[in-house]
């Protein structure tokens, strides 16, 4: 009697998913990860969970400061007046000052809490007297947002973690930072199309400016004196150079230079106010931009005209923009590099870093293809831009630093520093049309870097999560002491 095999059918196994698929997971995973950047998740302000007396004068004003102190720190950084309003309201709202009214301009912060129809407003204003690009008291300010509403933390206590981390020292040397702008300069000269000599001349020199102009600012020297000191030493190499008989590449020496000082003026937030309505302070930014910029462009001149009392030569410039697209993996390692030096020269955290250098990479890529396939300088800066913006805020999430941060740095490769000079020699040389020609080009990039940030920034926030994100939920709930219950607030 023969036996009959029993087939036993198998319960349905899910079938495992391509190699190449879970790369990719693991990929946007380390970028993305699962969280959020502050500035994107606050969306509107929280309701509060335990509110602080509004018959309290003291209370209300300690809330209102530890506000205005957080919109400070932001808005010396750079950060728009939207996203400053949004945070400090945000702040006011979590201790129960839902109702404010909060106006943001260039260097002052009001805010004025509506108590009830029984009791008067209570207002305060703060002054922002200086500007800062400490990237890591950026980020600091931006944990401690989350913290207080994850665990409602008192109002004094916030006050204390405020008065550390402003007060802090940098989490590098100061040579480490001058380095940083150094590196930056030669990376810059790279991508402009220089070689070892140029990069080598303007990491010296740059470096050299780092250090004169903090000298200066040490001793209280105005920051526009500081940008003709800053333009004057940046043209002094290529004038050296011209004098030796070494004619190549003295104008990207001088544009290197230029690149680095454009690199820490708030040109991202200033047509971000202007775009996003808010045209004092947008005006207040662009004419600083503006006489920053022309303290630059006075310095380069007064050097050049001094060579020329000097019967040196320099030599002449190609007015065409192009980079060669068969050295495009050196391009995007150069764009790469100067956007995380630029990250370590404003003190950013580590973990930001490499966030920096994708965003760099990203916007070279992008620049270098689209000027490859022959659109002009402005659409490929704002495309690149755009882009930027987009992954900034994306990376943002997973390096927990604000969208600022990646934005800024990653559009630093493509700052109009060569355009500026091409422009400012071809007016020397009484060559009016094309000098204008190459500085409206350098204020036309300008703006597209700045509007494509925006705009990227702006579809970063409301883009449709991907699946790897479907378990995110936000800021988590606070939480209360060891008990974990919420406690009941009298009425």
């Amino acid at each position: 009697m023969s036996e009959q095999t029993e087939i036993v059918e198998e319960p349905d196994t899910p079938r495992p998913r391509p190699r190449w698929r879970r790369a990719i997971d693991w990929v946007t995973d380390r970028i993305v990860a699962e969280r959020k950047a502050t500035v994107d998740a606050v969306l509107e302000a929280p309701a509060p969970l335990r509110p602080i007396d509004l018959s309290d004068d003291a209370a209300v004003t300690q809330v209102m400061e530890l506000a205005e102190r957080v919109g400070e720190v932001v808005l010396a950084s750079g950060t728009a007046v939207t996203d400053t309003t949004t945070q400090i309201e945000f702040i006011a709202a979590t201790y129960g000052l839902a109702n404010c009214d909060i106006d943001v301009t260039y260097n002052s912060i009001r805010i004025s809490a509506d108590r009830g129809p029984t009791m008067p407003p209570a207002t305060t204003m703060r002054v922002v007297n200086y500007r800062t690009l400490d990237f890591t008291r950026l980020a600091a300010v931006d944990r401690l947002t989350r913290r207080i509403r994850r665990e409602i933390v008192p109002p004094e206590d916030a006050h204390a973690a405020l008065d550390e981390l402003t007060s802090a020292p940098h989490p590098y040397n100061r040579w480490i930072a001058t380095g940083g702008w150094a590196l930056l300069a030669a990376s810059i000269g790279l991508l402009l199309g220089g070689g070892p000599i140029t990069a080598v001349t303007s990491f010296v020199a740059t470096g050299v400016i780092d250090r004169t102009n903090r000298a200066l600012n040490y001793r209280g020297l105005p920051s526009f004196f500081q940008a003709i000191v800053g333009g004057a030493i940046a043209t002094l190499p290529a004038i050296a150079l011209a004098a030796c008989g070494t004619e190549k590449y003295q104008s990207l020496v001088v544009a290197a230079g230029i690149t680095v000082m454009l690199s820490g003026l708030q040109l991202v937030g200033s047509v971000e106010d202007a775009i996003t309505g808010a045209p004092i302070t947008a005006a207040a930014r662009m004419l600083d931009l503006l006489m920053m910029t022309g303290g630059i462009i006075a310095g380069v001149a007064l050097a050049l005209r001094g060579a020329d009392a000097l019967n040196v030569k320099m030599a002449p410039i190609d007015m065409n923009s192009s980079s060669p697209i068969s050295a495009l993996p050196l391009q995007v390692l150069a764009g790469a590099v100067a956007s995380l030096a630029f990250a370590l020269a404003c003190y950013a955290e580590r973990r930001a870093l490499a966030a920096a250098a994708i965003s760099g990479a990203v916007a070279t890529l992008c620049y270098q293809l689209m000027h490859g396939h022959h659109f002009g300088p402005v659409m490929s800066s704002g495309f690149a831009a755009c882009v930027v913006g987009l992954a900034g805020g994306l990376m943002a999430r997973r390096a927990l630093t604000p969208p600022l941060v990646v934005a800024v740095a990653g559009i630093t490769p493509l700052l109009p520093g060569l355009s500026i000079y091409r422009g400012l020699s071809a007016l020397l040389n009484n060559q009016q049309g094309a000098g204008l020609n190459q500085l409206l080009a350098a204020f036309g990039v300008g703006c597209a870097l700045a509007a494509g940030v925006t705009l990227g920034e702006w579809g970063a926030r409301f883009l449709r999560r991907p699946r790897i994100l479907l378990r995110f939920r936000g800021i988590r709930p606070p939480t209360f002491g060891t008990t974990g219950e919420i406690p009941i607030v009298p009425k």
